[in-house]
């Protein structure tokens, strides 16, 4: 099966997809990614070949603190904002630095390309609910939201989900090779690749 996939016309898109962004990518994690993103892509069809031609381009748009911000998510579900910098970084910045704007920035780049989002509750069919509006208290701040919120969760999309198993195999835990012993992962979704 892997050899037939390999062989076929729609993976070697994508192996040529890969080599144009290979010499183009600024940095050894993000050729590291690459690899591995081929390597899945021979190995399991959890997703189709436009999804992986999506997560080629993601790899080339964003940069290595996208990919830190979106590792911080998917090692802790639920994480805040400010937790997801504490992580990160560490220590304290004013809001009107340039290290909160560029965390404002890094955060609203990866909810507008789906790949994070805050937690929603959804019901059993996977419909999201929509959630009660908070009561006000009497006074109203004069503050605006922090860029290092504490409050709301972050949580990947299942695209993003997706594309932490097929281009970061350092985070997935490595699967036996009798089926029988593989480990079950709680990421939301019951479909894994097998990291190669």
């Amino acid at each position: 099966e892997i050899r037939k996939r390999i062989e076929s016309p729609e993976y070697l898109q994508l192996v040529k997809k890969c080599f144009r962004d290979w010499s183009a990518a600024e940095s050894e994690d993000k050729r590291r990614m690459i690899r591995n993103l081929l390597s899945n892509a021979a190995a399991s069809k959890i997703c189709s070949d436009d999804v992986i031609r999506m997560f080629i381009t993601w790899i080339d748009m964003y940069s290595e603190p996208h990919f830190k911000v979106i590792k911080a998510i998917f090692k802790t579900p639920g994480i805040s904002r400010q937790e997801v910098w504490d992580s990160i970084h560490g220590e304290a910045v004013r809001e009107d630095s340039a290290e909160a704007d560029l965390f404002k920035l890094l955060i609203l780049d990866l909810s507008t390309g789906h790949v994070i989002r805050q937690h929603r509750q959804v019901d059993y069919y996977g419909n999201f609910v929509k959630s009660q509006p908070k009561k006000r208290s009497g006074t109203a701040s004069r503050i605006m939201a922090s860029a290092f919120d504490d409050e709301k969760e972050y949580e990947l999309t299942e695209l993003g989900k997706q594309f932490v198993f097929y281009t970061m195999n350092e985070l997935v835990p490595r699967l036996a090779a009798n089926s029988a012993e593989q480990p079950q992962t709680d990421v939301g979704s019951s479909h894994v690749p097998p990291p190669v």
